[in-house]
């Protein structure tokens, strides 16, 4: 009787054990994001870093992203936004003070909403920075 109860409570212990291992957070999330960013378009927004150049982070995080995200409307999965730290290579400089990218489902869409728009987006720039940006238009495949 004993060795049946201890052999039910370790084979509790391992069904739970197993169970705990299926459902961590870092592994869903990560599956779930490779998912549902496959295939969409990718828009960055590179700011080039060069001396006595200037990108303000705080107004281009609060005004600038959340203006132009507003024409996007549906066709907007997620916006992120990047701060320039170093170079992937030491001693070698900065190569961007930041980097905004809209992800979108659908580039023609993101073309029609940005284009009756696109003189305010420019005049928007003088606001935050001194920088004309360089753009990448990609789709993810991974």
């Amino acid at each position: 009787m004993k060795i049946k109860l201890v052999l039910s409570v370790l084979l509790l212990f391992a069904c739970v054990a197993a169970f705990g291992q299926e459902k961590q957070p870092g592994k869903a999330r990560k599956q779930k994001q490779t998912v549902v960013e496959k295939g969409l378009i990718k828009v960055s927004i590179m700011y080039p870093f060069e001396e006595g150049k200037t990108f303000d982070i705080d107004y281009y995080e609060t005004k600038h992203m959340p203006m132009v995200a507003g024409y996007l409307g549906d066709n907007l999965v997620k916006y992120t936004i990047e701060k320039g730290m170093a170079s992937g290579i030491p001693n070698t400089p900065l190569p961007y003070m930041a980097i905004g990218t809209f992800y979108v489902k659908d580039l023609s869409e993101y073309q029609a909403a940005i284009g009756p728009n696109i003189a305010t987006i420019r005049a928007d720039f003088a606001n935050y920075t001194n920088v004309a940006p360089v753009i990448l238009v990609s789709e993810v495949v991974r």
